[in-house]
């Protein structure tokens, strides 16, 4: 490899555990009675749950002892007696529910079936002792609502369900509210009485407002519904709708991005401030205290700023903030004393690492869309600061995954890494991307390799012409559909990208579409209509066309590939069926298969390894391009699960 510039070489190397391990601390949350503080952290290796008193912090006990799969997400109880955590096996993306009983520190199954997705349907601010679940244990494709006992564990059946896709609760936990996809591909919404469904939907949306417009949630009182709305208009505004009369009332739009957060009043659910995100989030008080917590908040800290968990009574609030430049910290907001006092910091090893700042820039497609994208450069490639480097440099396209998620402006361990190692950075947001509006989304429909493709094409040649990017040195990489791009990029436009880096890409449109998990059968159509059908000549036609398999044999840059052995969502055949097209072609590939994951890494030994791999290939690949630099593999494959089924000589270091 050649040497990197001198930039690169006086900047610190930022090491890959930094990044991608354990955070310290993640998910901070207050009780709804202010009496406890909870987060989650690493015990033997594996973030588990933890508490402290609020009035003594350094008082702390380990609640749970998960000791493989880290633990994605837990609450706590509304009567704040217990904590509630979902867990899956392996990947396989079966969530059950359990519970800890704060005193005893006893633990239970809350939902103990096998091949059991929960979900919760409702929770409420007047009733402690229960909430609904959503159990598809009867038939996998369909979730049936039960009441939970928190205190007792009895399930108690509500609403057996067979055909709708989702349901809304009040405060009362009365199901006041079914949704069903209609032939067109929209949404029909159900008004529930006595927890049986009327006939005709009282509500229902067109293909085109399906993912902009759906129910935000009732007023505690039920009085009045909440709408995030796109109909007759393009981004999503906030509607309060009366729910006797029926009458609705504009309370928030944004011209550029869809009303996203609410923030509500703890006691009566009213909306108090609201968010939009277009390039950065903003927050937009509709209450006068909420502003000036708000306002109090902005001037003690720099950067991004958000609320993670409140008190009942709404009086202590722990805020995230992010500087971006330098690694995220939490703290306790006491509204009445107005003090911030430090909770904890994410990735406090990143104090005095070199990370550099994430430009927002606005890149024209060629068709005139507008495509909000971020950037990020390597350290010291700016010297005055323009948001361009001094000189092009080698350059990762990173391409989120979806395709109907986004790109946020903020930290990313990705962006971070792959700056540090030389590289610039580039995030594009490309039509079929939320947040924008129905239009931005609807742009993408049946666009999978074609301009959703030209997008991303669209985004390179501005940064080759904007001398961001060296033009025979910029690699694409993303996991989901941004792998799906990976591999679309090398088979479509071989010309463009010197490699790639799928992770749990899908290789063949038709048997993914063919291969959904279950619980996804309810919201199919809503795929066809957006990608292709499969059951008309005319979609599958689009659907063979669009995937990348068919043109394995136009590959002629370097590949590498992950995939979890467990993934629900874009099963493994997805990668081994493109893995053995190139072997039958002759072509390089490298193949990385993690038996103890699913879609994505969960583990962080698995995901240290995943990225050493990559950025380890991504130098040896572009070392002749421009000045990049990798961090040795050393031995950061033996505590891993990795197997490499194929091309280990094509990545420095894993063949000794």
């Amino acid at each position: 490899m050649t040497a990197a510039t001198p930039a690169i070489d006086q900047t610190t190397l930022i090491p890959r555990d930094h990044l991608f391990g354990n955070p310290t601390r993640s998910q901070g949350r207050i009780s709804p009675d202010g009496a406890w503080l909870s987060w989650l952290a690493p015990e033997n290796g594996v973030m588990n749950v933890w508490i402290a008193p609020r009035a003594n912090p350094d008082d702390v006990r380990l609640m749970t002892r998960s000791a493989d799969r880290p633990i994605p997400q837990y609450m706590w109880s509304p009567d704040s007696a217990s904590l509630l955590y979902i867990q899956d096996k392996a990947g396989d993306e079966n969530f059950l529910l359990y519970q800890i009983d704060l005193k005893s520190g006893d633990e239970a199954t809350l939902t103990p079936f096998e091949n059991t997705r929960v979900d919760v349907v409702g929770a409420s601010d007047t009733i402690k002792d229960a909430i609904l679940v959503g159990l598809n244990n009867r038939d996998p494709q369909y979730h049936d609502v039960h009441r939970l006992n928190l205190t007792t564990g009895e399930l108690e059946l509500v609403f057996e369900n067979t055909k709708f896709a989702g349901f809304l609760a009040d405060d009362t936990l009365t199901l006041r509210m079914a949704m069903k996809q209609n032939g067109d591909g929209g949404m029909d919404y159900y008004q529930i009485t006595d927890n049986a469904a009327e006939a005709d939907p009282f509500e229902s949306t067109a293909m085109e407002d399906s993912m902009t417009t759906s129910p935000a949630g009732y007023t505690t009182d039920g009085s009045v519904l909440y709408w995030l709305d796109s109909r007759g208009r393009d981004t999503a505004a906030l509607y309060a709708q009366d729910t006797a009369s029926g009458e609705k009332t504009l309370i928030a739009e944004d011209d550029k991005a869809d009303i996203g957060g609410t923030l509500r009043d703890q006691q009566t659910g009213e909306v108090l401030a609201y968010s939009a995100t277009y390039l950065k989030t903003h927050w937009h008080a509709l209450d006068t205290g909420i502003k000036a917590s708000f306002d109090w908040i902005a001037s003690q800290l720099e950067g991004e700023t958000g609320v993670m968990s409140r008190t009942e009574d709404d009086r202590i609030w722990i805020v995230w903030n992010d500087p971006v430049g330098a690694p995220i910290s939490t703290y306790i907001y006491d509204r009445d004393a107005a003090t911030l006092t430090p909770f904890y910091t994410t990735r406090p090893e990143l104090a005095d690492a070199p990370l550099q700042i994430m430009h927002p820039v606005e890149i024209t497609a060629r068709d005139g869309l507008t495509l909000p994208s971020y950037l990020t450069l390597p350290p010291a490639s700016d010297p005055d600061g323009t948001g361009r480097p001094a000189a092009p440099v080698p350059m990762v396209l990173h391409v989120h995954g979806g395709p109907w998620a986004r790109d946020n402006y903020g930290f990313s361990s990705t962006h971070q890494m792959l700056a540090n190692r030389g590289f610039a950075v580039l995030s594009v947001n490309f039509r079929g991307s939320t947040g924008f509006g129905k239009n931005f989304i609807n742009a993408g429909n049946k666009q999978w390799g074609l301009a959703m493709h030209d997008d991303l094409i669209d985004a390179v040649q501005w940064a080759i012409d904007e001398g961001i990017a060296i033009a025979d040195a910029v690699a694409i990489m993303g996991g989901s559909y941004g792998g799906y791009a990976t591999l679309a990029g090398l088979a479509f436009t071989p010309e463009t990208f010197a490699c790639g880096v799928d992770i749990v890409g899908p290789s063949n449109l038709e048997t993914l579409l063919g291969t959904i998990p279950p619980y996804w059968a309810p919201m199919v159509k809503i795929f066809h209509e957006r990608m292709g059908d499969p059951s008309t000549e005319e979609g599958l036609a689009m659907l063979k066309a669009a995937s990348p398999l068919n043109k394995a044999d136009q590959i002629t840059k370097p590949l590498l590939i992950a995939q979890g052995a467990n993934d629900p969502r874009v099963k493994q055949d997805e990668s081994d069926q493109i893995v053995a097209a190139m072997k039958t072609a002759n072509i390089p590939v490298t193949y990385v298969l993690y038996p103890d994951e699913g879609h994505g890494f969960a583990k962080p030994d698995n995901s240290i390894s995943f990225f050493a791999i990559a950025e380890n290939f991504l130098a040896q690949t572009l070392s002749d391009k421009g000045n990049v630099r990798a961090e040795p593999l050393g031995d950061v494959l033996v505590p891993s699960s990795a197997q490499l089924v194929e091309g280990a000589e094509h990545v420095q270091g894993l063949t000794g």
